[in-house]
């Protein structure tokens, strides 16, 4: 097939360091390339891949000082995309929403995975107008405030079999990975570790957004006992990060779509003690990759039974249900019902992934 891969400026793909969707469509993308797809791939200048690359801005927005509004490179990127779409038998877009009436017109079939919360008060209306727009969601979870989309699947993340491996846990202490936000609730994580007495080491995002919560709740507990700021870390220095950790504490307080931590962190054989939001009973095991918790007081008892959980069977678990190449997969049956639903069936013989 020739697939067009349309992502988000934000970050490069794939990210230096924090970044969610990016890191995705970059996985996604090596493994259609690698399976003989002609893939495009749509995203900032600095981007790595082995897909033909088109970047309507040299830098990732996070890093870069091109542009001072974010919607002005985007729409620009769109344009490029939808000015050539009859090079491609599908064009798949990871832009939120700014695609949808370029789409509603697109002469090819076209698909977006939503990579986001959908339970805002703005979304369910504008979906509803689009409503021929085929979707994929990235959980279950995630379709529950607007389940008459056009939903087609939904694809759970993946990440390459070879990018890390399981670690010992020897290092004694929980791990917090992702934002410094308060829907992420690291201020709780320092609280569950404080609490079962734990060190615990956290490697964080602060946006500018999330800036005055991290200033007023999260900095002044960093000054706890036990507790250390890395910052930011590559996917580099994630397996040691997770590896070492006797636990990863995922203790959110919204509806998370899918929490790419949880499986790095199941990569590394490292268990998860995990609130019951959003997508976390779907991605975990109760009981085999760790533990779903309601409450602060079972988190921090479900810290005493981590060595419990088997790190191998973390492991195998990943290797069942959360490799890239199963994703890939899985993206491309979508592409091929899509382009059927539209009568554009691809020209060239549809190929899976190994």
């Amino acid at each position: 097939m020739k697939i067009a891969q349309v992502a988000p400026l934000h970050e490069s793909v794939p990210p230096r360091l924090y970044g969610g969707t990016e890191r995705i469509v970059a996985y996604l993308t090596e493994e259609l390339v690698r399976a003989g797809h002609e893939v495009t791939l749509f995203a900032s200048g600095d981007s790595v891949t082995s897909a033909r690359l088109v970047a309507p801005c040299r830098r990732a927005l996070r890093l870069g000082r091109e542009w001072t509004d974010p919607i002005i490179p985007h729409l620009l990127l769109l344009e490029q995309v939808f000015s050539r779409a009859d090079e491609f038998d599908i064009i798949h877009l990871h832009t939120d929403y700014l695609h949808l009436p370029l789409c509603r017109r697109s002469p090819v079939p076209t698909v977006a995975t939503m990579h986001g919360r959908l339970d805002l008060p703005d979304i369910a209306p504008l979906l509803r107008e689009y409503a021929e727009m085929p979707l994929v969601s990235i959980s279950d979870a995630q379709r529950i405030p607007v389940p008459d989309a056009n939903w087609k699947a939904t694809v759970y993340h993946g990440l390459p079999r070879g990018m890390y491996s399981p670690g010992t846990g020897r290092g004694g202490y929980l791990a917090f990975a992702g934002r410094m936000s308060a829907e992420k609730r690291p201020d709780l994580a320092i609280q569950i570790a404080r609490r079962a007495g734990m060190p615990i080491r956290m490697a964080a995002k602060v946006d500018p957004a999330d800036a005055r919560y991290f200033d007023e709740v999260v900095r002044p507990l960093l000054r706890e006992p036990g507790v250390e700021f890395i910052g930011e870390i590559t996917d580099a220095e994630k397996n040691a990060f997770f590896g070492d950790a006797v636990g990863l504490l995922f203790p959110i307080d919204w509806p998370e779509p899918f929490g790419i931590v949880m499986i790095e962190a199941m990569a590394c054989g490292t268990p998860v003690i995990a609130m019951r939001r959003g997508s976390v009973p779907e991605v975990m095991v109760h009981g085999k990759t760790g533990f779903i918790v309601d409450t602060c007081d079972e988190a921090v008892r479900a810290v005493s039974h981590l060595h419990r959980i088997s790190r191998a069977a973390c492991r195998e678990e990943f290797d069942a249900r959360f490799t890239s190449a199963r994703m890939a997969r899985d993206y491309l049956r979508v592409y091929h019902q899509v382009a059927v639903d539209q009568g554009r069936p691809p020209h060239r013989r549809f190929r899976g992934v190994a």
